[in-house]
């Protein structure tokens, strides 16, 4: 059986009625009973976008021994859905990574996912031509999508190691990816930990990069395209 054909088969509409106290747990209305489901999000979501009584889409949660039934993945956004689930951002890039809207990044056939290179995690790395890709999501419901939206001591020691193997002669993208189909650019906040130290790594080489994603029809993340960010 195909992905898609499993993330089809497994996708389920609900109602969302509210995030919990807990991280990573919410309510959700389905087929008129509330349940509770994960959310992948490491910070409050009603901080970017209000979730109550919206329409949701849920996939079925592998295994039987998890506290939750369903996880959120999407909320229901004029003719399409945003994204929910930061991480799907990283499987729309690997999904489209051989396609030609990322010609950009050259050969890439050798492209290894998740790999260490010399202590730093790299989301995504081309062995042959040294290449780090380093991926990033924002939700919005704006027309231009504000990037950092929090404070990540993750990302700024990430960005250290980033400079450190352009130094040494690495090439790096930076990817932010908006999980709102409709975005039409990404504005990066200037005053902020994060943008000083991208720009640092820009300086020495780094490619910032602007792209949106929407679910397609069986159920999957996709890029779209690339759109502008302003730095």
């Amino acid at each position: 059986m195909s992905n898609s054909s499993v993330y089809s088969s497994e996708l389920k509409a609900g109602q969302f009625i509210s995030e919990s106290k807990n991280r990573f747990l919410c309510t959700v209305k389905i087929d008129g009973i509330e349940e509770v489901c994960y959310i992948a999000s490491s910070c409050r979501l009603d901080n970017f976008i209000d979730l109550r009584g919206k329409r949701v889409l849920l996939l079925k949660n592998k295994g039987a021994k998890g506290r939750t039934k369903y996880s959120v993945v999407g909320v229901k956004y004029k003719r399409s859905y945003i994204i929910l689930n930061s991480s799907w951002a990283n499987k729309a890039v690997g999904e489209g990574f051989l396609k030609r809207k990322f010609s950009f990044l050259g050969k890439r056939k050798d492209y290894r996912a998740e790999t260490d290179v010399n202590g730093y995690k790299a989301d995504f790395f081309i062995p042959s031509s040294k290449t780090l890709i380093e991926v990033k999501s924002v939700i919005s419901t704006s027309e231009i999508a504000a990037f950092p939206t929090v404070y990540s001591e993750r990302t700024l020691i990430q960005l250290e190691k980033i400079a450190e193997l352009i130094d040494e002669g690495y090439k790096g993208y930076f990817l932010i990816v908006s999980l709102n189909p409709y975005v039409k650019e990404i504005k990066l906040i200037q005053d902020t930990e994060v943008a000083r130290q991208l720009s640092e790594c820009i300086v020495r080489g780094l490619i910032v990069k602007g792209f949106r994603c929407r679910l397609s029809d069986n159920g999957l993340p996709q890029i779209t395209n690339e759109i502008p960010v302003q730095i």
